[in-house]
């Protein structure tokens, strides 16, 4: 009897981070709900993206790991996770701690993907194929599909944030400037160059997004267009920057998690990479336009430091490149 003709299973999903790494899992969950007919789909994460997965489509349940203080929270969050027996657990985040919580849950089957490290592999039943990073994370956490012979089903990023009242005429472009690594990051002027063609050029309305360590970029950039932008950096929670997103016609960003969370909503996103794999984690999808150095041998590094000194994968990007990309989707809108 195939997986598909047993009696609707009970499922349960680990991915505790990050923003990013949550909508790359989420077409895999969400083939693995269709495809064996669960019953129940639940999912563990950090606390910090709750409510975050709780807008995603078909979750029943979301258990908060408790990253801190855990010794002090370990036996509620057990008994939480061993209400329910699961036959399926599927780590996508393969490592130590994510395995644990997959031993720690009761359940028949535990199912590491291919990357798995830390010896978490030692933990699972099985894991899901061979190591291959040669391509998308979207398509990596899918190997959990074929590796229960499976059949995959379209890829699909179902969330829904509440709906935000659309204040700003068209296009609202969001500017993102900011991750956690200089490797990531343009320098800041050209996200100012910008904002100023996407205003003068296009009399676009612009929002500034990002965290609460952000803002003082973003208020740099906002000091320096022509017009002020809707600086929403730091001001909302996820799933208020979700609902903000929903709202957008583009996002302008470096590699980050609003990129990714852009891309799950269908919007089309213009981002620059620096030493980061597009290939790997860019924008999933079609309609996006990713803007590198061509032909530059040192990129992508996948490194949080230049070793070269001189970050030329970033700053060797102009503003005009990005316009000019931005102006095209704009163009379609």
């Amino acid at each position: 009897m195939s997986e598909s003709q047993k009696t609707p299973p009970r499922l349960l999903v680990i991915k505790l981070s990050s923003l990013g790494d949550l909508f790359h899992a989420l077409p895999a969950a969400t083939n693995l709900r269709e495809a064996l007919g669960a019953a129940t789909l639940d999912w563990v994460t950090q606390p910090e993206y709750i409510e975050l997965v709780k807008c995603f489509q078909g979750v029943d349940r979301v258990i908060g790991f408790p990253r801190r203080n855990f010794f002090r929270q370990a036996p509620a969050f057990a008994r939480e996770l061993r209400e329910r027996t699961y036959d399926y657990i599927v780590d996508f985040q393969g490592l130590l701690k994510s395995a644990l919580v997959a031993r720690l849950a009761k359940g028949r089957r535990r199912i590491g993907p291919s990357y798995a490290r830390e010896g978490s592999r030692w933990l699972y039943t099985s894991t899901a194929g061979a190591a291959d990073k040669n391509r998308h994370a979207v398509e990596e956490a899918l190997d959990a599909i074929g590796h229960l012979g499976l059949q995959r089903r379209d890829i699909s990023f179902p969330v829904r944030f509440p709906a935000q009242p659309r204040l700003e005429p068209q296009p609202r472009i969001a500017l993102a400037p900011c991750s956690r690594w200089i490797t990531k990051n343009w320098p800041v002027e050209n996200f100012v160059e910008v904002g100023r063609l996407l205003q003068e050029e296009l009399n676009a309305s612009l929002y500034l997004i990002g965290s609460p360590a952000d803002r003082p970029t973003c208020d740099h950039i906002n000091r320096q267009l022509p017009h002020p932008a809707v600086n929403a950096c730091g001001q909302t929670t996820l799933v208020g920057l979700g609902s903000l997103l929903q709202e957008m016609d583009l996002l302008i960003t470096v590699d980050s998690g609003p990129m990714h969370m852009a891309a799950a909503l269908d919007k089309p996103v213009v981002a620059v990479f620096g030493s980061t794999d597009p290939v790997r984690t860019g924008p999933y999808g079609s309609k996006h336009r990713v803007i590198v150095v061509p032909n530059l041998a040192c990129r992508p590094c996948r490194a949080r430091s230049c070793a070269r000194n001189n970050l030329a994968c970033l700053h060797q990007l102009s503003a005009q490149q990005v316009f000019t990309a931005a102006a095209e989707i704009a163009g379609q809108i």
